[in-house]
């Protein structure tokens, strides 16, 4: 029977906790804007993505982080970008910390969890692609047999493995804001028919190949988001992809028996938080250091299943 406290991702006195890097400020170059996890700076044609130890739950962001995140991020999306690259082009110049610049190099704590970016004109829809029945579309199903306009048989359990992937939309919200599925023809309203068709195809081919190579690691990918964005007229993948902030990643085989699926993502922390008197509304409350310690675990467990090494930064 899986569960965490018989499946044990990593020995605590091998790992000591570290702290978390939640600001970041780098008062030479240009701030873009912040999101929830990352900061973007302008540099030159090009631009910096640095990505913080910050983790959000419910839309909401939390004053603590969790330690090796932000490398954890940054260093999957890498190897995804390179991974995916006869599949579709993507905003990734480097993550070679000597290539970054000087006002960069100068701040150590930085190295491994910043990305030179081609600079893109961002798409303003969310390209979720699901495999299995979980979250959002779970709970859409129950209402209505559909996900995102796509009706679906009936009789399906939580978990339940989808007859095919689908492509399941969003808007992008604000900060604070939740995103909001929509259907296709929503899709094709907002960024026109031809470039939806495209970033629907493209999303289901990287979901595929992603799903053929984990399949050799005994991962599952419940669902996934992509963001797709523009850049001198070519469709490009920007932000991230197919990271624990991204996409729910299980462990083949671990919900047949126990009923809920071993996960490497946030679902440890919204787990806890669900058993808080909490109104998933700003102020956040306090994390345990436990909670923070596994969910930590997690982020590099799923690093060093998918890459086949642990991180260079800790081992």
């Amino acid at each position: 029977m899986y569960g965490y406290r018989v499946y044990k991702l990593l020995r605590m006195d091998r790992f000591p906790m570290t702290s978390a890097l939640t600001r970041i400020q780098l008062d030479s170059l240009e701030h873009v804007s912040s999101g929830k996890v990352r900061e973007i700076y302008g540099c030159d044609q090009d631009v910096l993505l640095v990505a913080s130890d910050r983790i959000s739950a419910f839309d909401v962001v939390f004053d603590q982080g969790i330690p090796h995140k932000g490398r954890v991020l940054t260093q999957l999306a890498a190897f995804w970008f390179e991974k995916t690259l006869d599949i579709a082009a993507n905003h990734m110049v480097t993550i070679d910390f000597d290539m970054m610049p000087p006002e960069v190099r100068i701040c150590p704590e930085l190295e491994g969890r910043t990305t030179l970016c081609r600079k893109a004109e961002v798409l303003p829809v969310e390209c979720v692609v699901r495999g299995y029945l979980e979250g959002s579309a779970w709970k859409e199903y129950q209402k209505n047999g559909s996900v995102c306009g796509v009706r679906l048989p009936e009789g399906l359990q939580r978990y339940s493995k989808l007859p095919e992937p689908i492509f399941t939309p969003a808007t992008k919200a604000e900060q604070g804001e939740h995103d909001q599925n929509i259907d296709f023809r929503r899709c094709t309203q907002i960024i026109g028919a031809r470039r939806a068709t495209q970033v629907r195809d493209l999303s289901l081919q990287l979901y595929q190949a992603a799903c053929r190579y984990l399949e050799t690691r005994d991962i599952i990918i419940a669902d996934t988001k992509f963001e797709f964005g523009l850049a001198d007229g070519e469709l490009i993948i920007i932000d991230e992809m197919l990271t624990p902030d991204s996409s729910r990643f299980w462990i083949g085989g671990s919900f047949e028996s126990s009923g809920e699926p071993v996960s490497f993502d946030k679902q440890y922390v919204r787990n806890y938080l669900e058993t808080l008197d909490w109104n998933k509304s700003p102020p956040a409350p306090i994390l345990p250091e436990e909670v923070i310690f596994q969910t930590s675990q997690r982020y590099l467990d799923i690093y060093r299943k998918i890459t086949g090494h642990l991180p260079g930064w800790i081992s």
